[in-house]
């Protein structure tokens, strides 16, 4: 039995995330979300949405959505890479929560992306196993970008290959599990699985895969 969540859909937990990231980007704080910080009661979880980041200690999901204790459930890898692990993370959540709203996020100056890129131009380099693990992963939905003529301009060649790492994490989650395929489905409430991008410079976060463009938010005085 699920446990019933604060976002009746995916659409409105995208929303309830998209006007929390407007905060961050603009320096302003919902109240409610700091009170949180200081609950201890929290005897029950709902979470609103299914956070899969990278652990790079530059986006940490709940500050960058501007949302409180026990609103997101937030699986950290380097390179937001998702392995079975992560994908039996996910389907806990749906299924124990009723989430509906699963959001991949990369960002930019990713360390993960960088060290897989030179992985492929300079395949001499040490690295441990449990490293390779991880570029390995990464590497086949991002090898062919760094044979065209990206690779003469490196900051777009990073991010096109961050965006490739986060739409193959997005569709690995999509078709690699019965579980999410089932949730996924119109009777299910229609699980939603989208890919984000986190500019750190800027602290906003572009929905660019598996969801619309949204209409521009304007800024709510909190109380």
């Amino acid at each position: 039995m699920t446990t019933p969540n604060r976002a009746s859909s995916a659409a409105d937990a995208l929303t309830r995330l998209r006007e929390g990231n407007l905060r961050y980007a603009q320096n302003v704080r919902s109240v409610d979300s700091m009170i949180s910080h200081s609950r201890r009661d929290l005897i029950q979880q709902t979470p609103v949405a299914i956070i899969i980041g990278c652990s790079d200690s530059r986006a940490p999901a709940e500050i960058v959505f501007d949302q409180g204790l026990g609103d997101l459930f937030v699986i950290r890898v380097a390179g937001n890479i998702v392995a079975p692990s992560q994908i039996g993370s996910v389907e806990f959540a749906a299924e124990r929560f009723g989430t509906r709203l699963v959001v991949v996020m990369g960002h930019t100056h990713c360390g993960a992306i960088d060290a897989t890129l030179e992985a492929i131009t300079t395949p001499a380099g040490a690295n441990s196993q449990n490293q390779l693990s991880i570029v390995n992963r990464i590497r086949p939905a991002i090898e062919a970008l760094a044979a065209t003529d990206l690779a003469s301009d490196p900051t777009r060649l990073r991010r096109e290959a961050m965006r490739a790492n986060v739409r193959a994490s997005v569709n690995h989650l999509r078709h690699g599990s019965e579980v999410i395929e089932r949730l996924a489905s119109a009777e299910n409430d229609g699980l939603l699985v989208v890919g984000a991008e986190l500019d750190l410079l800027t602290g906003v976060v572009d929905f660019f895969e598996g969801v619309s463009a949204a209409p521009k938010l304007e800024l709510v005085e909190q109380k």
